[in-house]
């Protein structure tokens, strides 16, 4: 079993915005999987899909970014994944726009959202998934950056790619591993 968290934040004012990178590559990959209808569980919407005959759950916390932690763990606690069969996707403001980055484990960094999944889950040795967003720009306060929308069609595109990238990544976890996800992902370039 496969869970992968897309963070984000709930209701329409976020929708498409920086900080909602998680959400928008779980939308992503609920088409690409025509996984139907969510069911309201854990804090979460969550989708149920297989790859391959692997079971899936792909999930959006509904509890806001800062507090992902407590939605997390109820999923866990539900599914039960292995420590690699937990995926955690989100945005990240040291990446450029639409660069992904795929660990296998590490810190929060910066994130809240992170902490909030690492501090109430108590371990950081699940794979995350970075996708970008750029770094805030001079005289921005950091939140109106994250919460902000894309200010053009190129950067809409870009984005865009990102997600496809992204949700194409997932795949490949559960499809070959996250070893070979992390080879195909994190080309330099």
């Amino acid at each position: 079993m496969f869970v992968i968290v897309g963070l984000g934040n709930p209701g329409s004012p976020y929708a498409r915005t920086r900080h909602n990178v998680g959400f928008d590559v779980i939308d992503v990959l609920v088409e690409k999987l025509n996984a139907g209808a969510p069911r309201k569980m854990c804090s979460a919407l969550v989708w149920e899909a297989r790859v391959e005959g692997e079971r899936m759950a792909l999930c959006k916390p509904q509890t806001y970014m800062n507090d992902s932690g407590r939605s997390v763990v109820e999923l866990v606690n539900w599914y039960k994944p292995e420590n690699d069969r937990l995926l955690l996707v989100y945005d990240d403001i040291d990446l450029p726009l639409g660069k992904l980055r795929l660990r296998a484990s590490g810190s929060a960094g910066t994130h809240n959202g992170m902490r909030s999944v690492i501090g109430l889950l108590g371990r950081q040795d699940f794979p995350r998934l970075r996708v970008g967003v750029g770094a805030k720009p001079e005289g921005w306060d950091l939140a109106d950056w994250v919460l902000s929308h894309y200010q053009t069609e190129e950067e809409r595109k870009t984005q865009f790619d990102a997600f496809l990238h992204a949700a194409d990544t997932a795949l490949t976890i559960v499809r070959e591993g996250v070893e070979a996800a992390m080879r195909a992902c994190n080309v330099k370039g």
